[in-house]
């Protein structure tokens, strides 16, 4: 302290007085140095009296007085005057006040008597202007000790709090004496200053360096006072914030000379050590916020652990409602009743009706903060009883949401909390409104996306088929990744995944119509190769620059043989019953939509029950940050040692590391079991005759006799027969009559080469000469319908029967 009187104008005394709220006087609250005492300074000076301490605080402006001047105040006949003054002392007052607040007065003695000169008073003024700053912010300091017969120098709620130091830069060579208090702050060794102002320069952090130099630079600088604040790096480490408040002082010609200035630790007037870098780091974490879910995470891990708060809700304004994204803690005992009551699902919702205080804060839309004790309605005190911040979400001119911070024990709003809770309600307003549309666009998005897939898959013979599909978490455009399941004739069944080119609606209206097309072509029953090449030829002839990939496998699933087509796509995986898992080495085509007389080969697989095949698109397995070799190498990976008995575990598994996609995602998976009893087939060619219908009754008879079954024969051959004659009255070309046997069930099918199929008489009377064989085959079968077949169609009907003995 010795050393700060000193360069402070060589005090021998330095004290300050502040307003008292009570009896309209200035007291004494803080001092330092010798005693006030033999200079007649008095503990107290009602502001009705006169004398350079009450006249400086009244007139707001500094009071330089040497010992001729101060003579002049003492009178003997003027009982207000401050007639305990020594005589040859100099003493300067300065007021402490900001905004046309007044605050109180600093006073300044030297015991000698020739004044103040203008580099003291320079840095005296300077010295006030940071007590200024300082009261300003926390308050003013208790006067609770005054009225004692001697004012104690508490001196540190005020002067050693400010931890304030001072220099004298000459800007012409750049030199700066600066004292021990500025070297302690930076946390340079006093042995080890060399003078020179790069020195102390770096030490800041370098988004702060601009500011110092525009004082350093005399070119930037005008004459008059500056004051800013800015980050300096310890060599701990530890990141302090500064207060710098400096004059420029000219020579004779007006030239700028030298700078005097003083430093003051500013970190005590804020939350944390660096409010700005929190506020940067939350603007980095929501502008890469995509959805509600990720805004309400970085405003959590923003304010809640930073300020100690033990409560942080987030909720969007919906009318006249709060839709709650998100609650921290998210037990609901943590929440007030009134939560509770509203906890409809995983996040509550709030009627703002029920809060008034909440709802008077969002109209005004200001930030709002109660400290504990305040008295506000059981569902906002509960969410902080010891301090309450509501912050209005601010948007497009309107409140978009609320924030509230809770605190369960007494907690202090500072004025740098107060700065941080406003810039983050701004911040997380605009971020809320981004993550709205977003979440809208994408939900729109994957609506379209699923209704263009499959709702479910169906019930497959001899295996388990499972799909996923997610959409891309980057852009909002909809995908073209799509996958099917193709049940046929005769236990075969079809998988196809396919990728179109793009994310927009255009390439969503493509996937449509080729997997529409795909699925057509392959009920027809026409083989792999040719549905891919008709599908290939149908994209060539569309009015589109998009081109599309797939991957379509016809299998057997009473053989296990399996036949695959591939298009420009990914080849599919096959896990073998022992867990090992290969890429299958498959001959590919061109994309679908390149080229129209493209060739699309095919290659024959082989399944064991208890394989798995693994259909997917690109984006499971490459992205920006994933190549397409480490990524098949993942899949398989995961297929070679998940279980496979579960096989929606398994494809979940297979997504576990696509959270934050580029691309969208298709997964097919199919587990081939293999199927217990293979179905009984016979087929019969059809010649035209005149007794054909009698041939295919007579087969009919020979394959129930050698199949044991005897229960609903007269059935049986009367579909036969109804069938077999329609297609040879109303059909041209080869008939052909196909009987299955499949556990209890015994279908009869009749392919034929017209396209027609059978219409379904609406009125059937007795004079009428046909229409009744229809009616006859639905009466006496379970289910009965047509399917295209090639150029054709195939009629069938299906009859329960007894399970068959087999001999």
């Amino acid at each position: 302290m010795r050393e700060q009187m000193r360069v402070f104008g060589g005090a021998s005394l330095t004290a300050v007085y502040v307003l008292g709220k009570s009896d309209n006087s200035l007291r004494l609250s803080e001092w330092a140095g010798e005693s006030g005492a033999p200079y007649g300074l008095s503990p107290s000076y009602p502001l009705s009296g006169r004398g350079p301490v009450v006249d400086a605080f009244r007139a707001g402006r500094p009071l330089w007085l040497n010992a001729a001047d101060l003579a002049a105040y003492t009178r003997p006949t003027d009982e207000s005057a401050e007639q305990t003054l020594s005589a040859g002392i100099s003493l300067g007052a300065l007021p402490l006040g900001a905004n046309g607040r007044p605050l109180g007065c600093l006073v300044v003695v030297d015991r000698l008597g020739h004044g103040f000169d203008a580099e003291r008073r320079n840095f005296l003024e300077l010295y006030a202007d940071q007590i200024t700053a300082w009261l300003e912010a926390v308050g003013e300091p208790s006067t609770q000790h005054i009225g004692r017969t001697e004012p104690r120098p508490v001196w540190g709620s005020v002067l050693d709090c400010l931890s304030v130091g001072s220099f004298t830069l000459v800007l012409s060579s750049g030199k700066i004496d600066a004292d021990g208090h500025v070297l302690d702050l930076v946390g340079i060794p006093r042995d080890d200053f060399d003078g020179r102002v790069e020195t102390l320069l770096a030490h800041t952090v370098p988004d702060d360096l601009p500011a110092l130099m525009s004082i350093v630079e005399p070119v930037h600088m005008a004459s008059g006072g500056r004051e800013l604040e800015f980050r300096i790096r310890r060599p701990t480490g530890e990141l302090r914030w500064l207060r710098l408040r400096c004059r420029l002082l000219a020579d004779g010609g007006g030239r700028p000379e030298r700078v005097l200035g003083v430093v003051a630790d500013a970190s005590n007037l804020r939350t944390g050590a660096d409010e700005v870098s929190r506020v940067q780091r939350l603007s980095v974490a929501l502008a890469g916020a995509m959805t509600v879910r990720d805004v309400s995470r970085a405003v959590v891990a923003a304010l809640r652990d930073p300020l100690g708060a033990d409560r942080v809700a987030l909720a969007g304004l919906e009318v006249d409602r709060l839709v709650v994204t998100v609650l921290d803690p998210p037990e609901a005992d943590a929440w007030p009743e009134l939560w509770r009551t509203e906890w409809r699902s995983e996040w509550p919702d709030a009627p703002v009706a029920a809060l008034p205080t909440l709802q008077a804060a969002l109209r005004e839309g200001r930030a709002s903060l109660w400290t504990a004790g305040s008295a506000l309605e059981p569902g906002l005190a509960g969410v902080g009883p010891g301090g309450l911040a509501v912050l209005p979400l601010p948007a497009e001119g309107r409140v978009v949401g609320a924030c509230l911070v809770g605190w369960d024990e007494p907690h202090e709003f500072g004025p740098e909390e107060r700065s941080l809770l406003t810039a983050t309600a701004g911040l997380v307003g605009q971020a809320l409104v981004r993550a709205r549309a977003f979440d809208a666009e994408h939900e729109l998005a994957t609506m379209l996306q699923r209704s263009l897939l499959p709702r479910k898959l169906p019930r497959l013979p001899g295996g388990v088929a499972v799909a996923r599909y997610l959409p891309a978490t980057v852009g909002l455009d909809v995908g073209g990744d799509w996958y099917d399941v193709i049940p046929l004739s005769d236990n075969h069944v079809a998988l196809v995944v396919g990728d179109v080119q793009g994310h927009s609606a255009g390439a969503a209206t493509i996937m449509g119509q080729m997997r529409t097309a795909i699925r057509a072509y392959a009920v027809e029953g026409h083989p792999p190769d040719v549905v891919v090449s008709r599908a290939n030829r149908l994209l060539v002839g569309m009015e589109t620059d998009l081109f599309a990939t797939c991957c379509y496998v016809a299998i057997d699933m009473e053989e296990g043989d399996a036949w695959c087509v591939r298009a420009g796509h990914l080849p599919p995986l096959l896990r073998n019953p022992e867990g090992g898992t290969h890429e299958l080495t498959l001959e590919g085509g061109p994309p679908l939509g390149v080229l129209a007389e493209a060739e699309f080969p095919m290659t024959a697989v082989a399944l064991a029950p208890g394989a798995v095949m693994a259909l997917m698109t690109d984006g499971l397995v490459e992205s920006s940050s994933l190549h397409l070799e480490d990524g098949m190498r993942r899949v398989c990976d995961v297929l070679s040692t998940t279980d496979p008995s579960d096989a929606g575990r398994m494809a979940d598994e297979l997504l576990g590391g696509a959270n934050r996609r580029d691309d969208d995602v298709a997964l097919l998976l199919l587990r081939y079991d293999g199927m217990g009893d293979r179905p009984l087939r016979a087929g019969w060619t059809v010649w035209r005759l005149p007794d054909a219908v009698a041939h295919a009754r007579r087969f009919t008879s020979r394959t129930l006799r050698t199949w044991n079954v005897s229960e609903q024969r007269d059935a049986v051959l009367l579909i036969v027969s109804e069938l077999v004659t329609n297609a040879l009255v109303h059909t041209k070309g080869q008939v052909r009559l196909d009987l299955t046997l499949t556990g209890e069930r015994l279908r009869v099918a009749v392919s034929d080469a017209s396209p027609r199929a059978p219409v379904r008489p609406a009125i059937v009377d007795w004079e009428a000469t046909g229409g009744r064989g229809i009616l006859l085959v639905e009466a006496v079968s379970t289910s009965y319908g047509s399917v295209p077949l090639g150029g054709g169609k195939q009629v069938w009907a299906e009859t329960p029967l007894p399970p068959p003995v087999i001999l």
